[in-house]
Parts: structure tokens; sequence; C-alpha cells
């Protein structure tokens, strides 16, 4: 099985300093969800591990939470794309959990669901705590200029063998080649 995990904000949908708080603040990137969809056509499975740690910090609720992917994956469907399986963290950064990525238990869960060797998958994000998980839990990390991208690259310090594009798109077109 084919195998891509994508972070959410700021891959997919347009980041913010004040985290995406309702289903209005979520606006997909251009061209984000037909690259989706194009994995979908070209057999990769998706699966989404996004830090949200807006829930523990009151800033939302499950309900808003739900209503914000549901907006993700009635838009994708609307371009023939889906996800796959979505993974979330709901804890802040002192909770000192397992899932909150730089940490790789929500990776290491999608490895379990899917049964797949992560050394197989490729992992993009924008930020270094996305790339540093998908590193660490063995994927092909990809770093993505969108959302916090451009900042990521400029401080350094990615994980070795680190690929870098200017979006989700290009991403998703370097996967397919190597799949064909």
């Amino acid at each position: 099985m084919k195998l891509v995990i994508l972070d959410r904000d700021g891959v997919i949908n347009q980041d913010s300093v004040n985290c995406i708080k309702n289903p209005n603040e979520w606006i997909p990137i251009p061209g984000s969800l037909e690259s989706i969809a194009l994995l979908n056509q070209s057999g990769f499975r998706v699966a989404i591990a996004t830090n949200q740690s807006g829930i523990a910090r009151g800033l939302f609720d499950m309900a808003t939470l739900n209503a914000i992917h549901d907006k993700m994956c009635r838009a994708l469907a609307h371009v023939g794309g889906r996800i796959d399986a979505l993974f979330y963290c709901p804890h802040s950064a002192d909770d000192h959990c397992t899932c909150r990525k730089p940490k790789t238990g929500m990776i290491e869960d999608i490895s379990r669901r899917f049964s797949v060797d992560l050394r197989d998958v490729y992992a993009v994000g924008d930020a270094p705590r996305d790339i540093q998980a998908f590193a660490n839990a063995g994927c092909k990390p990809m770093l993505v200029l969108t959302g916090k991208g451009e900042e990521t690259l400029l401080q350094g310090n990615l994980p070795e063998g680190t690929l870098v594009f200017a979006d989700l798109n290009e991403a998703v077109q370097h996967i397919i080649s190597e799949h064909v």
C-alpha cells in the first residue's frame, strides 16, 4: 500500500498565528486539494497528522474541530479527493503527551493503522516540529515552503534527507514520479 502523511495547517490550508478556530478560517492553499485528489487517483492513501492544541487551550471544542474537518472533506470531495484517516493531537505543549509533534506517537499510530513501514512513507510538513517528527518516526520528510515553510528552511537544521518543495503540488508531483 502507498501512503502519504500530511500536516494540515500550512500544507493543505492557510495557517494562522492565532490557529484555525472555526470553519470560516479554514481556507485551502491554492492547488492543495487538487494535489490530494491526484494522490488518491494515483493509488495513494492519505493520512493527516495535525497538532490541534486549540482544544486544550479552550479556543475551540471538538464539535468545531469536526466542523472544520467536515468543510475540508467536503471541499476535497468536490475535486475528487479524500482523506483516508485524520489523526490529531488535542493537547497543549505543557501536557507532555506522546502524540504532539515533534514526538512521534501520532505518526506511529498511523503506521499501525495502515500496517505500513514508515521508511516507505513520504510525509509533508511546513514547520520544524512536523519535519522532526516525520524524520524521527522513519518517514521520508518533505518540507513545503507554504505556511511556516520558508521560515523553517531559513532556520536550517533540517534532518538529513529532507526534500524541499515550493508547495504541496510540487511535492505530490515528486512523490508520484518516484512511484511510476
